[in-house]
């Protein structure tokens, strides 16, 4: 009976994915670094779309369109790297993740202005609501800042909280999450943390030792877009980069930094989803993390960007492979965080993978958040890639049940990382 009620769910919304009529997607699995590179490799040329990355012998999820598909069979074959089909009917799966989500929506609780619930994915106006009320209820440790307008005019929102407004001199934890705007596992992970500093602490330290900056929304117009009308939107919504970008609109935020930028890992088409702009920090959106940094860089001890899927903790440098002095400690506080993961996680998922960022994945990306942030000087750079997808899944969103328990862990790395921080808070 539960089949069928999703079945005639997906009727009701199977309009919306047209543009994903004739995608599939795929399992790889490399099993060498030399197959796992020329993947990485291969990105661009076909316009491979990892909804969940591969590394070595743990396989991912790409997305290919159309008339990509047979090249890529093709190159997979002569590369003897292990693949699988992991939807037929991309659009099909999607109108049926659509019906699931509905069907919670229909049934479970919903934003009451006191608490944001973690049974579904939010919307924009659920997650600012909820953002508004911990600034409005909670003045004496929580400040909201709305530093600039998106590009589709938008508020970009994001929380200060500390114990006495930023006065103390404390060492300065940054978190951003949905730079790429379908990635809809991440706001939930900093709400979470939002609601353990500000409404049900137990952890009274990273309140004492640390000030925060939390911004569960890096990209609020692709955000909203991936829910009304292109799910695996990924890019800012801005039409002014190049004279057809009213075509294809928007920025890959996460090419668009101002380190070694639009060098290699990213494209000089409007249409691509790793256009890194015209120029660096040409999207508002950037530059309102890039001014965070600025902001509180002499304190700015740890820096974390919130991305999926994969369950990976990826550290600098991303353009090339090479490791920045700090990697030992940069290693050592990521295994923390990780480690501490492992111990609460669900069978469901694979550990996390700790390492540099082209190492682990493959191929290299300039224009990276983690890269800039770690270049400007902060010290424990990092990006997440959360627990998602995994072989036997066929659909594309985290299934909703998990949210919680994603958003519970991912808050019990962040407090073993951060604790471990203040052993290099000296070096700042």
């Amino acid at each position: 009976m539960k089949v069928l009620a999703v079945l005639l769910l997906a009727s009701l919304v199977s309009a919306k994915h047209e543009v994903y009529s004739g995608w599939k997607s795929y399992y790889v699995n490399p099993s060498t670094q030399e197959q796992l590179a020329s993947l990485g490799q291969l990105i661009p040329y076909l316009e491979l779309d990892f909804i969940s990355y591969a590394s070595v012998n743990r396989p991912g999820v790409v997305l290919v369109k159309p008339y990509h598909q047979e090249k890529f069979i093709k190159f997979l074959e002569e590369e003897n790297i292990d693949h699988w089909v992991h939807s037929e009917d991309v659009k099909e799966s999607l109108d049926i993740d659509d019906a699931i989500i509905e069907e919670i929506n229909q049934k479970e609780s919903k934003f009451n202005g006191v608490r944001i619930p973690y049974n579904n994915y939010q919307p924009l106006e659920v997650i600012y609501q909820y953002i508004d009320m911990i600034a409005e209820k909670y003045p004496e440790v929580a400040t909201l800042v709305t530093p600039a307008n998106s590009f589709g005019g938008i508020p970009i929102k994001y929380l200060k909280i500390s114990k006495n407004k930023f006065q103390g001199n404390k060492p300065v934890i940054i978190i951003d999450a949905a730079m790429h705007a379908r990635e809809w596992i991440t706001p939930p992970t900093v709400t979470y943390a939002i609601h353990k500093l500000v409404e049900n602490v137990t952890e009274p330290d990273l309140l004492e030792n640390f000030d925060w900056i939390l911004l569960p929304v890096a990209n609020p117009d692709g955000y909203k877009y991936s829910f009304e009308k292109e799910r695996f939107w990924r890019k800012t919504r801005s039409t002014d980069q190049h004279p057809t970008s009213r075509l294809c609109p928007g920025v890959d935020g996460n090419r668009n930094f101002n380190f070694v930028w639009n060098t290699i890992g990213t494209s000089n088409n409007p249409c691509s989803d790793i256009y890194a702009g015209a120029r660096p920090h040409s999207e508002i959106e950037v530059r309102v993390v890039e001014n965070i940094i600025t902001e509180h860089l002499d304190n700015a001890l740890m820096y974390l960007t919130m991305h999926s899927f994969g369950s990976y903790i990826l550290y600098p440098w991303g353009h090339d492979g090479s490791l920045p002095p700090n990697a030992f400690a940069l290693h050592l506080v990521g295994v923390e965080m990780a480690d501490a993961i492992t111990n609460v996680q669900l069978p469901n998922f694979p550990k996390y993978r700790v390492g540099n960022a082209v190492t682990t994945l493959g191929y290299p990306a300039s224009g990276a958040a983690e890269d800039y942030a770690h270049m400007r000087g902060v010290p424990l750079s990092y990006t997440y890639e959360l627990p998602g997808l995994r072989s036997g899944f066929q659909g594309f969103h985290l299934d909703p049940r998990y949210i919680r328990q994603v958003s519970e862990e991912t808050w019990i790395g962040i407090v073993a990382g951060v604790r471990r921080s203040l052993q290099f808070a000296s070096n700042k």
